[in-house]
């Protein structure tokens, strides 16, 4: 099963107790071997980054203040 993992804002810090969520992805794959889609403001969100889970290790992707993505270990 793949998790993608979206880092809480401050408020949802606060309260949040429980696991964060995998985010649904606006478009899935049809089954015809083409790669599901998403926008990077579906995955990055207003928070602007996103953490994905690869085995044991966290990838951070980010938004740069110039509009580029950046992808670090």
């Amino acid at each position: 099963m793949r998790r993608i993992l979206i880092p809480m804002t401050r408020q949802e810090r606060s309260g949040r107790t429980e696991e964060p969520q995998p985010l649904p992805l606006a478009a899935t794959s049809s089954g015809q071997g083409k790669p599901r889609r998403a926008t990077s403001d579906e995955l990055l969100g207003q928070a602007g980054e996103l953490i994905i889970v690869h085995g044991e290790r966290e990838y951070r992707l980010r938004r740069t203040a110039n509009g580029k993505l950046i992808l670090t270990a």
